[in-house]
C-alpha cells in the first residue's frame, strides 16, 4: 500500500513539471531532417515543439541565412566562408543530400523561408551566429514577415544579444553559454539588462543556479538534451524549454 501510494505521489509531483515544459527543435528536427533547413523546420513544428531553433549568417550582399557553421563544407561538401559568399552562390549548393538522400536538393534557407512557415501558436528561436552587424538586415526581414510576435532570440556574443533586445523590446532574449565561469560572472547582468532569460548548456543546470536565476528573476532554457533520464533532471529542476534533436520522440519518452 506504501509503495503504490509512493509511486502515485511521484507521478503527481513530477508530471506537472514535465507538463510544463517546452521543446525547442535544435536546428529543427535534426535527428531526422538536414539541419537549418526548411524541411528540419517543418518536421520539428509537425512533430509537437513549440519552438524550432536556428543559426544564422549574414552574407556580403545583405541576406540572412540559416547554416550552423562559418562555412558550407560540412552540410554542403563545398567549402566555403559563408560571411564571404553572396547568397545566389550559396543558394546553389545541396544542403540536404550530406544526411540522406531523400532530401537531396534542400537549399541553405533564406531566414526569410523559415520564417513564412511558423505555424500559428508556435515559435522561432533564432541564435545570431554573429557580431550586432547583422541586426539591421535580420530587422528588416522579421519586420517584413508580419511574425514579430513569433521570434525568440539567442547569442553567445553579449553584444548581439543586447542588440537584439533594443531592437526588439518586446521580444524575449536569452544568452547563450556553456561556461560556469561565464555564467557565473554575468548573470545579474543579464538581469540588469533585461533580458529575459538565459540559455545554458544542460551541465549547467543545478539547484544552485536554478535558485540563483529565479532571485534574479530570470528564465532558464538549456541544451541539446537527447537523453530522457537527463531532460527529467533539468525538467525537474525548473528549466521551461528544453532544446533537443528529437522533440517528438524525448516528448513521448517523457510522457
Amino acid at each position: 500500500m506504501k509503495t503504490t501510494f509512493l509511486l502515485f505521489f511521484l507521478i503527481a509531483t513530477s508530471f506537472p513539471l514535465l507538463a510544463q515544459v517546452e521543446f525547442v527543435a535544435h536546428r529543427g528536427a535534426s535527428y531526422l531532417a538536414p539541419e537549418n533547413t526548411i524541411a528540419a523546420a517543418k518536421l520539428g513544428w509537425e512533430l509537437g515543439a513549440e519552438g524550432v531553433e536556428i543559426d544564422v549568417y549574414l552574407t556580403p550582399n545583405q541576406r540572412v541565412v540559416a547554416i550552423h557553421d562559418k562555412t558550407t563544407k560540412r552540410t554542403t561538401g563545398v567549402d566555403l566562408v559563408v560571411s564571404e559568399t553572396k547568397s545566389k552562390k550559396l543558394r546553389k549548393l545541396d544542403a540536404g543530400t550530406w544526411k540522406d538522400e531523400n532530401f537531396a536538393g534542400e537549399k541553405i534557407p533564406f531566414v526569410e523561408e523559415i520564417l513564412k512557415i511558423i505555424p500559428e501558436g508556435r515559435y522561432l528561436v533564432i541564435e545570431i551566429k554573429t557580431g550586432p552587424e547583422i541586426m539591421p538586415a535580420l530587422e528588416k526581414a522579421i519586420k517584413k514577415s508580419g511574425k514579430v510576435k513569433q521570434v525568440r532570440f539567442i547569442a553567445f556574443n553579449w553584444k548581439t544579444i543586447l542588440s537584439s533586445k533594443k531592437l526588439f523590446p518586446d521580444n524575449d532574449c536569452y544568452w547563450l553559454t556553456s561556461s560556469a565561469k561565464a555564467l557565473d560572472s554575468k548573470i545579474k547582468a543579464c538581469a540588469s539588462a533585461g533580458l529575459e532569460g538565459i540559455d545554458v548548456n544542460a551541465k549547467l543546470v543545478t539547484a544552485d543556479m536554478m535558485n540563483k536565476a529565479k532571485e534574479l528573476g530570470l528564465d532558464v532554457w538549456c541544451w541539446t538534451v537527447d537523453n530522457p533520464e537527463e531532460a527529467k533532471r533539468v525538467a525537474d529542476l525548473g528549466v521551461s524549454a528544453i532544446t533537443t534533436n528529437r522533440p517528438g520522440w524525448l516528448r513521448e519518452q517523457l510522457q
